[in-house]
């Protein structure tokens, strides 16, 4: 028997954020159709707080593959708040991943595997990994190191 998106979840050990709230005009969480749309995403915090720095002056790749779980984390916050559950999500579809890096910096598909390795740990290998962008910026709001949006489908 295999386990749900929540009961996988729950095994990570791992705690949510609270969902964040919009810094613009915007929605952060959308249904059109049989499909869900969260928008961009930062690195909240249990506290609230953000994870602040750019990778590669402020920050190395591992603290940037931890900020982009976060960010995951705070995406799983908002899908909870709206949808109840992680069951509801049948699976991923599409992931943004936007990387604040020094203009060196060439390995933002590392850093947005933090985020794309956690929902294929909640969603499984075939639900939980969908087609995906990772690119590097030159600055992102608030100077957070990882901004991800996703396009989910409904179960």
């Amino acid at each position: 028997m295999s386990l749900t998106p929540d009961e996988r979840f729950a095994s990570l050990n791992l705690t949510l954020p609270p969902a964040p709230t919009p810094l613009g005009v915007y929605k952060p969480f959308l249904i059109v159709g049989n499909f869900a749309y969260v928008s961009g995403h930062g690195t909240v915090k249990e506290d609230k707080s953000l994870i602040i720095g750019r990778i590669g002056k402020d920050l190395d790749i591992e603290e940037g593959k931890l900020a982009a779980r976060q960010v995951g984390l705070a995406i799983l916050a908002t899908l909870k708040q709206n949808l109840g559950s992680l069951n509801k999500i049948k699976r991923v579809i599409k992931v943004l991943g936007m990387v604040n890096c020094v203009p060196e910096f060439e390995r933002h598909p590392y850093v947005i595997n933090g985020c794309s390795e956690l929902f294929a740990s909640v969603w499984g290998q075939d639900n939980g990994v969908g087609v995906r962008s990772a690119v590097g910026m030159g600055s992102l709001p608030d100077n957070i190191p990882v901004e991800i949006e996703v396009m989910f489908e409904l179960a």
